[in-house]
């Protein structure tokens, strides 16, 4: 690796935890549209016999700033984490927590009732969202009477 590669991989320019590779437009204060960086948010995905869950970490999140939209194919979490106090960037020695708009879209593995899912935030910050899988018609073997 040569050194402008290892002064590049350790550079702020590089963002190789996927922070800020997304932007979408928040209205600011005074009302024009500006480009905001977005997070990506991480999540875990399991089915059981009847559901698919979806969990994912937003400590510090207040479920309020949370938007979740399921159909019948996929998922879409989109939110905000807000920073208790600003600082200027050159006072900090660390910053990794990433503070700001986060959002994920995600297909699901099999088809749900959108209609039934619903979602909660445990004291720990972990989002959990049940979502019921469609139960599908398995047929039906019928036996042929003779008249």
């Amino acid at each position: 690796m040569s050194k402008s590669e290892i002064e590049k991989f350790f550079s702020d320019d590089d963002d190789f935890l996927g922070f800020g590779r997304n932007t979408h437009l928040v209205a600011s204060d005074d009302d024009t549209d500006v480009e905001e960086p977005e997070g990506q948010l991480s999540i875990d995905m399991y089915q059981t016999d009847n559901d698919v869950v979806i969990k994912a970490p937003v400590a510090g999140v207040d479920p309020e700033d949370l938007e979740i939209n399921v159909n019948e194919d996929s998922v879409y979490i989109r939110g905000k984490r807000h920073e208790d106090r600003k600082e200027v960037g050159d006072d900090y020695v660390i910053r990794e927590c990433y503070w700001g708009s986060f959002a994920r879209s995600q297909p699901l593995p099999v088809a749900v009732l959108a209609d039934k899912a619903d979602a909660s935030i445990n004291k720990k910050g972990v989002l959990t969202i049940r979502i019921p899988k469609a139960v599908k018609n398995k047929g039906k073997t019928i036996k042929v009477k003779a008249e």
